[in-house]
């Protein structure tokens, strides 16, 4: 029987269907091994069904998801890793070393793949940070966490994006994306193939730390969250940074068969997927793995996240050369084992054998077929909306958290370390690297969590379509995305049923663009024992996009006086969800619409007519709607602009200022007539607005002009964050 000491997160159903396939009682390590390697964090036993409908394939791709990190082909025998991460639950706990160690994690699902990881992109959810202290807290330690560690390895965190809202106030929501770049020869795979090759573990040793990580992150956040705090890793950047340069290095000697990140469920996790990908079996022996606590049972060696470590499998024979690599970094090292053929995980200490589980049990949970619900109806009638002053209401907006500039957080961050970094952030709707094949990735992360709490599917589907527009934007074709999608309870069927629907709302769009999904994460349990609340529904998109020519790389600033300025796409009845409405304090009506085929050809145009270098600028305009896009590009240029939008009098003006519409972008050119004319080709609405030139924003509407100074745009939007974190 199970002893009252071990504490299991598995089911009813599965400690049945693990004695029954086993034939026998697990012992207590062989529980807690299938504990971990079984924990929703771990197996994706109940969102596996569901995200198998994600297109995985494409002409640029060449592994999508299943491995530690995506891979796409950038040409020139070069290729981009990609991964996603997140650290919610420690990040709550303790948000300095929960923020640290998901960037340690990610960077070791890059450095896996034998890839160089070379930029960071973070996706943050907070709450109310004007009015709750314990909000800023958990702000100020994250961002800490992220650029202290980030800075160490010599990685720039070049992008990201935040939301702030009061279901994040106790859940908040940390995701880092990393992107690497390698040669194709050099990929390496997390699996064990050959019996015989040897199993080294190197880098930090394993401790108390992180014990039951993955359980803990697999249920809600309890009223007395101190009681995890153990669950929560330790960082130590700069045995990382040593960790990168000799593993690339052993990685390129051609030594390595494969390599594997040591992440949620440690050991236990490690070993049995890299088996269960080779299709064979690993022994390793307990006394061989360095500790750091003398006292620590077998269950804490196996099931332990201590940071700062990898697994390498080692060709039979190369032993002399990688000891000397790893020694010339001084990284620690240690042969724990062997691949057998026996295709099971096998735990000895000495000639006791301390654990015993077939590779491909202990690898793949029981799939769990959760029931789908109904999601919470949400929208609300349109009802009639204070009068109030829009141009008062625009600085206001400009400088509420969600749409204000982040430069109090990016400032923090060495985003130039590595010197790839050629479009830094703000300058840009996505960041730009330099890649060595001479050409460039653009990224961008993205999320909606307002939008798709009112409509799981459209919201899903939107915050794709926005992602693709913002590497559109800066001159780049989007290649591939990755998606965390971020939930309360699953057992609760509306949640279950927001999350499905999530899933069916990336997948059709993604197939109508052709952006497939190479990578991803599911975190679950993003609630919390206190009240019950859930997080809104929050998926996360980070979508990487390739620019092949220098000139072909757009910025959003106004440049030249005299430039016109056109808005392409159309500006509808799309309040629901909106910044707008949530300054107002609620929701009004249904959130924007999508039309796939619509915002397909509209990124297709947007990026031909950059190439064909008649657009000088471009924006994507969402979160604010025009009134924030313009605001942002005159703040960005310095440079006001006289702009005209009376032709829209079929809408109420703050509709005009501040719809989110979908498929829409600024852009500035010196030949209008022509630009319209090639969109209007198209069938893609495209409306010349105004001139670039003057000291300030002049918005002319069908019942009112506003005149707003630049200056003070500039303060609202620039030094908002600042003062509410410092003042």
């Amino acid at each position: 029987m199970i002893t009252n000491t071990l504490q299991l997160t598995l089911t009813a159903d599965e400690i049945q269907f693990a004695r029954k396939h086993l034939g026998r009682e697990p012992n207590h390590l062989e529980w807690s091994m299938i504990d971990a390697e079984w924990s929703e964090h771990c197996s994706y036993k109940s969102s596996k069904s569901v995200i198998s409908q994600l297109p995985v394939t494409g002409g640029r791709v060449i592994l999508g998801p299943g491995y530690d990190s995506g891979v796409v082909d950038i040409g020139d025998d070069f290729l981009l890793t990609l991964h996603i991460e997140s650290h919610n639950h420690p990040s709550a706990i303790e948000p300095y070393g929960g923020a640290a160690t998901g960037i340690g994690g990610v960077v070791r699902d890059i450095l896996c793949m034998g890839t160089t990881p070379i930029a960071f992109l973070d996706s943050l959810r907070f709450g109310d940070i004007t009015k709750s202290a314990h909000a800023r807290w958990l702000l100020k330690n994250v961002v800490r966490g992220i650029s202290d560690y980030g800075n160490c390895i010599g990685v720039p965190t070049v992008a990201g994006e935040v939301e702030f809202d009061e279901c994040f106030e106790r859940n908040c929501l940390v995701d880092v994306a990393c992107i690497g770049v390698g040669r194709r020869n050099d990929l390496l795979l997390a699996e064990a193939t050959h019996p015989g090759d040897s199993i080294y573990l190197i880098g930090g040793t394993t401790g108390r730390d992180g014990i039951h990580g993955a359980t803990f992150a697999s249920r809600t956040l309890a009223v007395d969250a101190n009681r995890d705090r153990s669950a929560v890793q330790i960082p130590d950047p700069f045995t990382k940074k040593l960790i990168i340069e000799a593993t690339l290095e052993a990685a390129h000697s051609g030594v390595l068969r494969g390599c594997k990140d040591l992440g949620g469920g440690g050991l236990s996790t490690g070993l049995s997927e890299i088996a269960d990908k080779g299709h064979s079996g690993v022994e390793v022996h307990l006394e061989r793995i360095p500790v750091r606590e003398p006292d620590l049972t077998p269950t804490d060696v196996m099931i332990s996240e201590s940071q700062e470590r990898m697994l390498l499998v080692l060709k039979r024979g190369s032993e002399a050369t990688l000891h000397e690599i790893l020694e010339k970094y001084g990284v620690p090292f240690a042969c724990i084992g062997d691949v057998t053929s026996k295709g099971a995980v096998r735990v000895q200490r000495g000639q006791e054998n301390l654990a015993d589980l077939p590779t491909q049990f202990l690898a793949n949970a029981p799939l769990i077929d959760r029931k789908r619900g109904i999601p919470e109806a949400l929208i609300q009638k349109n009802s009639p909306r204070p009068s109030l002053d829009l141009e008062q209401t625009i600085y206001h907006l400009l400088a509420s958290p969600t749409i204000a500039s982040k430069e109090w957080i990016y400032r923090q961050y060495d985003h130039e370390v590595g010197i790839r970094t050629v479009v830094k952030p703000g300058a840009a709707d996505a960041a730009v690297l330099e890649l060595p094949n001479d050409k460039f990735a653009a990224v961008k992360v993205d999320g909606n969590s307002k939008i798709c709490h009112l409509d799981a599917y459209l919201g899903a589907a939107s915050v794709l379509a926005e992602g693709c527009r913002n590497v559109t934007a800066v001159g780049a074709e989007p290649l591939a995305f990755l998606d965390h999608c971020q939930f309360g309870d699953p057992n609760d069927e509306r949640i279950f049923g927001a999350f499905s629907l999530t899933i069916k709302g990336l997948a059709d769009f993604a197939k109508i663009v052709n952006v497939p999904c190479v990578g991803g994460k599911v975190s679950f349990y993003n609630q919390d024992d206190l009240n019950g609340r859930a997080i809104k529904s929050s998926p996360v998109v980070a979508v990487v996009g390739l620019i092949e020519k220098p000139e072909h790389i757009t910025t959003m600033s106004f440049k030249s006086t005299g430039e016109s300025i056109i808005v392409v796409g159309n500006t509808g009845h799309a309040l629901g969800g909106s910044e707008y409405c949530c300054l107002l304090g609620r929701d009004y009506g249904h959130p924007p619409e999508l039309n796939f085929d619509l915002e397909q050809r509209t990124i297709n145009a947007v990026l031909q007519l950059i190439r064909e270098g008649t657009v000088t600028a471009c924006h994507d305009c969402s979160k604010g709607g025009l009134a924030v896009a313009l605001s942002e590009m005159a703040i960005s240029g310095m440079s006001g602009a006289d702009i005209d939008l009376r032709f829209l009098s079929d809408l109420q003006d703050d509709e005009i200022l501040f719809s989110e519409a979908n498929s829409r972008f600024i852009l500035t050119c010196s030949t209008a007539s022509t630009v319209i004319q090639k969109l209007k080709d198209r069938a893609i609405p495209a409306y010349l607005v105004g001139k670039v030139g003057g000291n300030g924003l002049t918005l002319t509407l069908p019942n009112q002009t506003l005149r707003c100074d630049l200056e003070e745009l500039r303060t609202a939007f620039c030094d908002s964050l600042g003062r509410i974190m410092e003042p």
